[in-house]
This record gives C-alpha cells, structure tokens and sequence, in this order.
C-alpha cells in the first residue's frame, strides 16, 4: 500500500513541483474554504475521536481537541503562507568561473515525505500548507486517536487539490490503524524524507530504526534559568507562562533553575503563582527549604520530558552551573535567561546549544505559527539540513545549475 502511495505521491508531486507560486496558492486558498464550510464537520469527525479517547491524559486530550477558534487560527496560518515569498527557484545568485561557465544553486521541493505525528488533528492542516506551498507531496500517518479528524481534513485537502486542477495524490494519508504501517514508513524505500512528531518514545524509535532519512523534531526538556540579576516578577509571569499555558506541547518548561542569591525571593512567589494551577514541584534539596509543598527531585525528574503539570527545579550556584546542568539533561529544543546583566544574557544566548535560545521570554514562543511561518511542520533539533521551526525553507534542496557554451574540463 505504501508503495502504491509513495509512486501517486511522486507523479502528483512532479505537477506540482513546477508549477506556479500562484497556482500552488490557488490549492490554499481553496482549502482554506473548504475549512470554513467544513468547520462542522471537522469538529464532529473530532468530538467523535475524543468520544474514543477517554483514557488520555487532560494534557493529550487538549492537544487531541479541535475547536472552531482553533481551525480560525488554522485557517490564519494559511493565510499566512500564501502571503509568504515562492521560495522555490530562489537562490543565492550567479558566479561566473574563470572559463566562462556560470553556476547557482537554487531552492527545488524535497519531493515525497512522510510525516508521522500522534494526538494533534491541526498538524495535518498547518505541516500540510507548508509542504504543499513549497512544491512537496505529504504522506501523513496520525495517530490513531486522530483518526476520524485526518480522515476529513485529507478530504479537504484532496478537493482543494482537484478543484485546482492537479492529481489529489499529493496528499494522501494512512487512516488504517495498525502500527506496521509507521515501521514500513521507516523502510520505505525512495521516500525523501521521514518527520516524526510526537513523544520521545515515538522520534527515537524513528531516528534509531529508519533507513530513510530523518528529521529529528520536538523533544523538548526545557530551561528556563534565573539569574540573581533577574526581576522576580518577570521571571514569575516568564516561568508560569513557560509551564502552565500549554504544558503538554514540546516548548513548554520542564525545568526551572534559580541563582542561589535569588532562591530566597524567587521561589516563594513562583508557588505561590503555580498553586493556582495545581503545579506539582519536584525540587531538589537546596530548593526545598524556599517552599511550602513539593517533591524530592532525582536526575529522573531533571531528564523528563513531563508533558504535565509538572515542573523539576533546581537551585545553582552560578550561570556556569546553569551551562552544566543544560548542557547535561536538555534536548536542543528551547532554553531560556531571565536576567538583567547584559554579560550574562549575551553569554547565555552564545554558550547554549540549542535551536531556540531566549533572553526574557517565554520558551512557549518555539512556534512556526508564532515565528511568522504561518506554521511548521516541526520543530527541529538537529543541525542538518534544518534546525528549529521548519517553515518553508525548511522544506526545500538546492539543485546546481550550470550555463555553458560548450567547456571541458582538462
């Protein structure tokens, strides 16, 4: 079957491939109106699939839910990607060799990929946009809690492609359930590219197991340090906000370290403001004795990616203890300062290795949609080809051409 769909996939995606900015646009915008005369529907095919999914956690319940603000958002991220630049046949600009022959590399598609994502419906609309916007064909395989939704959302997708005039294989979707499909995913042989995006469970068995190539995306065991030069307040809201506004996406705190000089101020307020939310803190023991109720953390709890509410925390002795323990348990996804001491926050920004690094703002801004891609089809944590957001650059290669008149090489 996988087969069949990656051979459909390759003859829709060569149309496509070599059409027009605008007419790829033409396919947008068509979905976006099927989006809103759908709408309904969506949300009905997406009540069914929470119906069937009572035993998720509150925190994959929500990313599982589509409601009508969220497919307006959806629907702005479209909007979105059409206004952006065609970055295909974009390139760097022509060099003329001393022989006479001029060469540039230029954007082309990737070609086919596959994206293999878990409880969250909207990807199938945001990934989408982009690759189709960027000239690639999509194989998507959601999880199955997200079945009912995909399957309506590639029926859009598939009548915005016909009624543009191109092949409806340019997007297709794996709705059976069974698990082989996403190991046969991972061996598909001619597939251009693999993204899985979901749980750490899911993006290593891909990294480890594929013999396609892979984009590793989206475990994210976050930081958000305090220095003692930091303002409470800010880095309360920064932290809170960090934690509690989506805990069960990859940009969201996991863990929160605090200068020793600041400890005694600090982490009372931060309690104080979690309690409203019924934060459960895992504190180690220099954290301990600046609040009321909390847990003894372990490395265990340092290295989690809790997706809950949830939140490790540390007491350091200096931003060169911060370094360590990031550099030790963190992903490469998104680290954050809060500091007043430009020395500090410009060392920060410089030492940390990671995709998003931020000085005074929230680690939940890790976001093609909040970037200005108009969405992402994930968030990288490699450094090859893409890292971080992957917005539509991302979802292109370089192809060389080169003018002649006729040389040889001696």
């Amino acid at each position: 079957m996988l087969e069949t769909m990656l051979k459909s996939g390759r003859q829709a995606q060569k149309a496509v491939g070599a059409s027009t900015a605008s007419q790829r646009n033409q396919i947008l915008e068509n979905m976006m109106e099927r989006l809103r005369e759908r709408e309904s529907v969506i949300i009905a095919a997406n009540q069914k699939d929470l119906d069937n999914s009572q035993d998720l956690t509150p925190s994959l319940k929500k990313r599982l839910g589509l409601s009508a603000s969220q497919i307006a958002r959806l629907i702005d991220g479209i909007d979105v990607v059409i206004k952006q630049a065609d970055p295909l046949g974009q390139g760097q600009g022509q060099k003329r060799l001393a022989n006479g022959l001029t060469i540039e590399a230029v954007h082309v598609p990737l070609g086919v990929v596959g994206l293999i994502f878990e409880s969250r419906p909207g990807v199938a609309i945001e990934a989408t946009a982009l690759m189709v916007k960027s000239g690639n064909a999509i194989i998507l395989r959601g999880g199955h809690e997200a079945l009912e939704s995909v399957r309506v959302i590639v029926e859009c997708w598939q009548d915005a492609i016909d009624a543009a005039g191109f092949d409806k294989n340019l997007v297709q979707a794996v709705l059976d359930p069974d698990r082989q499909y996403v190991g046969e995913l991972m061996h598909l042989e001619g597939l251009d590219l693999l993204i899985p995006r979901g749980g750490p469970e899911l993006i290593q068995r891909v990294v480890r197991e594929a013999t396609v190539p892979v984009i590793e995306t989206g475990v994210g065991n976050c930081h958000v340090y305090v220095d003692d030069s930091a303002d409470i307040q800010m880095a309360v809201e920064i932290v809170s906000n960090a934690k509690v506004s989506n805990p069960g996406v990859c940009n969201a705190a996991e863990t929160v370290l605090v200068h020793q000089n600041i400890a005694d101020k600090f982490l009372p307020a931060l309690e104080y403001e979690l309690r409203h939310y019924d934060v459960v803190l895992h504190a180690d023991e220099r954290s301990r004795c600046h609040l009321s109720v909390s847990v003894d953390a372990t490395d265990e709890d340092f290295a989690k990616e809790y997706l809950s509410l949830d939140l490790a925390i540390k007491v350091v002795e200096d931003l060169d203890e911060a370094l360590s323990h990031i550099e030790r348990f963190g992903t490469k996804h998104s680290e954050a300062i809060v500091t007043n001491n430009y020395r500090n926050g410009e060392r920060f920004l410089n030492a940390v290795d990671a995709a998003v690094i931020y000085w005074n703002a929230s680690t939940r801004f890790s976001d093609g949609y909040e970037f200005g891609m108009g969405g992402e089809v994930g968030i990288s944590t490699q450094k090859l080809h893409a890292r971080g957001p992957m917005g539509l650059e991302a979802l292109t290669t370089w192809k060389w051409i080169a003018r002649g008149q006729g040389q040889v090489r001696s």
